[in-house]
């Protein structure tokens, strides 16, 4: 599932299922129909009895992308991966260290899923890496992480909309870029510092676009994503 050629808008489209009931979850799959093909499973709601719906979620036709950034020990993680992949995660996250990249690798061989390095939490900014003591800055960290990803044999990295274009040129065109972080022309940032259009995420590279709450809070989430949609229908149609 790595790259984007090809691919439509509804197969880009990543709805974050950023809600802490299950059965609100399920509300949203319903109401959101054929519509959404892609849907996050993250902490709140895989902390929230939503583990169980990878696996209903891809018995129905639908792709889970199980963003749990996983980071622990090697065998941890690998042991990890097993069980995600296991029950039929398409996507997984985990963080782009080197060692625990090649865990998640070396256990994920045979796979068709989709490993993604997250590269820079899309939160942060330069001053959130340096109370953090990193000693370089955002766009710094971020292509060491891509590069990392790339030669460790991820299937994609994660990152901000806004440094999709400079990371095409560092990890090629084959691999997924992810990017979270994405808003609606008028939508409000939330607690993210690096966003962008839909539009503007697709062209500047990125092989798929999580959106969360602009739909599920959205007072029509079927009519918003639609909305989403037909902007990257029209983004992808004039970048030929």
């Amino acid at each position: 599932m790595s790259g984007s050629a090809g691919k439509t808008a509804r197969e880009r489209l990543i709805v974050g299922l950023d809600v802490g009931d299950r059965r609100r979850a399920e509300a949203i799959v319903e109401t959101l129909g054929d519509a959404v093909l892609w849907y996050k499973i993250g902490y709140q709601l895989a902390f929230a009895d939503g583990l169980p719906l990878v696996r209903e979620l891809s018995r129905a036709g639908k792709r889970v992308f199980l963003d749990l950034k996983l980071h622990d020990i090697s065998n941890t993680v690998a042991k990890g991966v097993e069980s995600a992949l296991g029950q039929g995660a398409a996507m997984l996250t985990v963080h782009a260290y080197p060692y625990v990249m090649a865990a998640a690798v070396g256990a994920a061989r045979g796979s068709e899923a989709t490993l993604l390095g997250v590269t820079v939490l899309t939160s942060l900014d330069n001053a959130d890496l340096d109370a953090s003591g990193y000693r370089m800055g955002v766009a710094d960290l971020v292509d060491l992480r891509a590069r990392q990803a790339r030669d460790a044999g991820m299937g994609g990295i994660v990152a901000a909309p806004t440094d999709a274009a400079a990371l095409r040129q560092v990890i090629g065109s084959d691999l997924a870029l992810v990017t979270p972080g994405v808003r609606p022309a008028g939508s409000a940032a939330g607690d993210q510092k690096r966003i962008a259009t839909p539009a503007e995420a697709l062209a500047a590279g990125a092989s798929h676009l999580v959106v969360g709450r602009p739909i599920v809070a959205a007072e029509d989430p079927k009519r918003a994503a639609e909305a989403i949609l037909s902007e990257m229908a029209g983004a992808l149609a004039a970048s030929g």
